[in-house]
């Protein structure tokens, strides 16, 4: 496996994968509208709550890892279908972040 893939290729095999499923045919069950998406990363992302509902430490990393997988695939498909490129957006917020202060006592 491939360690060092790019978000560019983790989008295309996540389009290869939706394709053949035929979430992007008219009439799907499942259309990737951007207000379809993100309602469906939202709920991936409250999933990983579940693995530190009563505890701080990761019970089964494994069901995490599956979760953040998830929420990753939603997020790439969510960013693809809004005309977004994920990795320049990434880049831009981390500059702004690098510029930003952090608690500080006003």
């Amino acid at each position: 496996m491939n360690k060092d893939i790019t978000i560019k290729e983790l989008t295309r095999q996540m389009h290869e994968l939706v394709r053949s499923k035929g979430w992007y045919d008219e009439g799907s069950k499942r259309p990737q509208t951007p207000r379809n998406l993100a309602v469906s990363l939202s709920i991936e992302a409250a999933e990983i709550l579940e693995h530190f509902q009563f505890g701080e430490e990761i019970k089964d990393r494994d069901e995490l890892g599956s979760e953040l997988a998830d929420v990753t695939l939603y997020l790439l498909q969510l960013a693809s279908v809004s005309g977004i490129d994920l990795e320049e957006a990434v880049l831009k917020k981390i500059a702004v972040n690098k510029t930003r202060e952090w608690d500080v006592e006003e």
